[in-house]
């Protein structure tokens, strides 16, 4: 039973990585809703002391370890560049990638100490091909690309893997609030499949990358 700390937990891909991961693991949650339990601490991401106050409630509440890290919280702003605040320029840095490589900072000590740790990083397709008036959130999730490689080689010898997920579409509420229908049958026109990702499959894919 391995000791697992999950960003963006409280919706769609998360909350299903975090249901699926803690039948057999123990997992402390961090998201933008608030939910009563042990296990869970409401923090801002874009902020650097909340994120190494979370680092601590993890550990508090693991009474040891963070064996594993999945950088799952995300936010996407649809929108022109020379439409967007530097606030949510700034936001959206912060939140997408700088809280992800800052808590992989955090727990990689402890994980070099035991010779074992993992860390998966939760990107998006948009990343891989970009998106149009998603140029920030392309940017934000391409960045995992270089820092996973990076990190995957740096970390090796010490038995620490480093992954990156690009899902397309995800059926979650965030592909609902994006979305109308016109516009996710147009997307579905155009994948083999004819259907939008589950959420399960995801997590089902980041229980095969924390397995030895």
């Amino acid at each position: 039973m391995k000791n697992i700390l999950i960003t963006g937990s409280t919706s769609g891909i998360g909350k299903e990585i975090a249901e699926v991961l803690s039948k057999k693991n123990n997992v402390f949650l961090t998201g933008r809703r608030e939910l009563n339990k042990a296990n869970f601490y409401s923090c801002d991401l874009s902020n650097v002391q909340d994120v190494e106050k979370l680092y601590q409630k993890a550990c508090e509440y693991f009474e040891t370890d963070v064996d594993i890290l999945i950088n799952c919280a995300g936010q996407y702003i649809y929108k022109p560049i020379d439409e967007m605040s530097f606030e949510e320029i700034e936001n959206l840095i912060n939140i997408n990638f700088k809280s992800a490589y800052l808590l992989s900072k955090l727990v990689i000590p402890s994980m070099k100490k035991n010779n074992w740790g993992r860390i998966i990083n939760i990107g998006s397709i948009s990343g891989v091909v970009g998106e149009a008036n998603a140029s920030l959130y392309s940017a934000t999730k391409s960045a995992f690309f270089g820092f996973s490689k990076a990190l995957a080689l740096e970390l090796a010898q010490n038995n620490i893997t480093i992954n990156t997920i690009n899902p397309g579409w995800v059926d979650t509420p965030l592909a609902d609030n994006s979305l109308n229908e016109d516009e996710k049958q147009e997307i579905i026109e155009i994948v083999p499949q004819k259907r939008f990702i589950s959420p399960n499959e995801i997590a089902k894919l980041c229980e095969f990358l924390i397995s030895n």
